[in-house]
């Protein structure tokens, strides 16, 4: 069981990413039952992933207020559509923000559950890249995770700090903080300053 502020951030996270759910939705115009199944495959997709890995019962088959929030996000959207902004930089941004929280919930319930360090950050990365994932593929979008600049490593990042922070004794709310803050950074500086990681090169001579 979740202690009320990290669950507060975890509705965060699933808020945040059923609103690029939903704003996609409304780029390509779908109907209403297009908005909340867009708004829900995206905003549970990554916990949902997570959860069947590690053999846990699926967190929103047992607490309702997660999918209540993902259909009251897509309602809202599809009658105020007009209202939101709709350009791709406010995609970028919500889902900067769900990446980071959720790579940070990722680890903590992956360790609650008995998880080591190294399996606890694969899973914070798992947790917040595979619903931005299915968001992309289902509507045929670019996939973010793909693309050249920092992604799933800005999702590492949150996690591994997270996760750093707890082990050296800070309790998990400020460390929970701190790394949600560290990977919003990653990814922010990517989206306004483009940063990546080295890339592989092939070898003169050689194709690959």
């Amino acid at each position: 069981m979740l202690s009320t502020p990290l669950y507060i951030l975890d509705l965060i996270g699933v808020a945040v990413f059923a609103t690029t759910g939903a704003l996609v939705a409304s780029r390509k115009q779908m109907d209403i039952i297009g908005f909340v199944l867009l708004a829900t495959l995206t905003g549970v997709g990554g916990g949902t992933f997570r959860d069947l890995i590690l053999g846990r019962t699926v967190f929103w088959t047992i607490d309702q207020t997660y999918l209540i929030t993902c259909f009251a996000i897509a309602t809202i959207a599809f009658f105020a559509s007009h209202l939101i902004q709709r350009r791709y930089i406010a995609l970028l941004w919500l889902d900067a923000i769900g990446l980071s929280a959720y790579g940070v919930m990722g680890a903590h319930i992956a360790t609650q559950n008995g998880a080591g360090f190294f399996v606890a950050g694969a899973m914070g990365v798992m947790t917040a890249t595979f619903g931005g994932m299915i968001r992309d593929v289902v509507s045929d979008e670019n996939v973010l995770i793909l693309q050249e600049e920092i992604y799933a490593t800005a999702a590492l990042v949150a996690a591994f700090a997270y996760l750093g922070l707890t082990y050296l004794g800070i309790p998990p709310l400020y460390a929970a903080s701190a790394g949600t803050a560290l990977g919003l950074v990653a990814r922010g500086g990517a989206i306004i300053w483009h940063w990546q990681l080295p890339r592989y090169k092939p070898r003169e001579g050689r194709e690959y």
